[in-house]
């Protein structure tokens, strides 16, 4: 089993036998990387929230390339979902329009396509929604060249509901989760993994994508799980675990992140790095298995000598300036809303 903080009574014991127990593993310099490339990565999030001037980093890789934040709530797409699309004060708030909400917008994953609804339909809601209706828009918007997808995953088309386009069948597999009262199903769950299990028996949806979906829906009221009691890793983040582990035949890919997440503070601390938390909340699962996917990435150009499992060896999307960051917000229940509106107060008062 993966070694845990528990087993030790004084933090110094702990970061000694922690030590002592990374030894057994066959670690690649990207190991450290992934630590550090943490602490860069938030360090930018923080500079670009302060207006800094660029550069907001010295790293090369970082200063061109494209990367999600060390947080995914922190990504601009999470950050439009928690704010704009769950927790509206001018929409219903019920559990099934916030679920029809959340899986409206994740399907497409894609902040232009929900305004382009918006436009056109004015408020969102299950109780006005409409397959014909938002069909012809989003075909008509289609035949503008109008991408109504987001690249960051692909979301197979869902044939199986037996239409032409891809988007019909989405919206028919909306359709059927909205149905079969989904929404109501996860509501009784106490277990992530038992609302992913829910979540993935529907067509198209596997490990990867039906982990992503369970993980918005978690931003709302609808669940309240714990991120750091279940993980999925995806194919970026198998990469990257290749990379930093060159031998993990002992754990799983799920273990290996836990890993990581249960001991971040203990790494921060041993190589020297200051890592700036999300006020006070550290990275959880799902942060760690997404910075495996980045560390991939960034040792693509950084470690081109280690090799992932996919075998690609090129950063595809250089970075692209969209703009000063929006104060964050999160979920309530995270508790940290105060913090952070309060450090914006002492920022703008200076």
């Amino acid at each position: 089993m993966i070694y845990k903080k528990q087993q030790v009574n004084s933090s110094h014991q702990g970061n000694t036998n922690y030590l002592h127990y990374l030894k057994s593993f066959d670690l690649s310099i990207a190991y450290e990387t992934y630590w550090s490339f943490a602490c860069k990565r938030q360090d930018i999030y923080f500079s670009r929230l302060k207006q800094e001037d660029r550069p907001w980093t010295q790293d090369p890789v970082l200063n061109v390339h494209k990367f999600t934040n060390a947080y995914r709530a922190s990504d601009r797409v999470s950050q439009y979902l928690i704010k704009n699309v769950i927790y509206r004060d001018d929409l219903p708030n019920s559990a099934e329009e916030i679920f029809f909400r959340i899986m409206l917008f994740k399907l497409f994953n894609k902040i232009e396509t929900w305004e382009l609804l918006e436009q056109s339909f004015g408020s969102i809601s299950f109780k006005d929604y409409s397959f014909d209706a938002y069909d012809k828009v989003l075909q008509k918007a289609m035949e503008r060249k109008f991408r109504i997808y987001s690249a960051a995953y692909i979301i197979p088309p869902a044939s199986s509901f037996g239409f032409d386009r891809k988007h019909q069948n989405h919206l028919q597999l909306l359709q059927k989760m909205m149905s079969d009262n989904l929404v109501g199903k996860l509501a009784k769950t106490n277990k992530m993994k038992q609302a992913f299990e829910l979540i993935k028996a529907y067509p198209t949806m596997g490990d990867f994508l039906a982990y992503q979906f369970v993980t918005d829906i978690n931003y709302s009221e609808i669940t309240n799980f714990s991120e750091m009691e279940f993980v999925v890793p995806g194919p970026g983040a198998r990469d990257g675990l290749r990379k930093c582990f060159k031998d993990n035949k002992k754990f799983n890919e799920q273990e290996l992140i836990q890993l990581m997440a249960d001991h971040q503070e203990e790494e921060f601390s041993r190589l020297g790095l200051s890592f700036k938390s999300l006020w006070g909340r550290p990275l959880q699962l799902i942060d760690c298995q997404n910075l495996f996917c980045e560390v991939d990435k960034y040792s693509r150009v950084a470690h081109p000598e280690i090799m992932g499992v996919s075998g690609r060896t090129r950063i595809k999307q250089k970075y692209n300036y969209t703009g000063e960051l929006e104060q964050p917000w999160f979920p309530p229940k995270w508790n940290i809303n105060e913090k952070i509106a309060q450090s914006f107060t002492l920022q703008t008062s200076r």
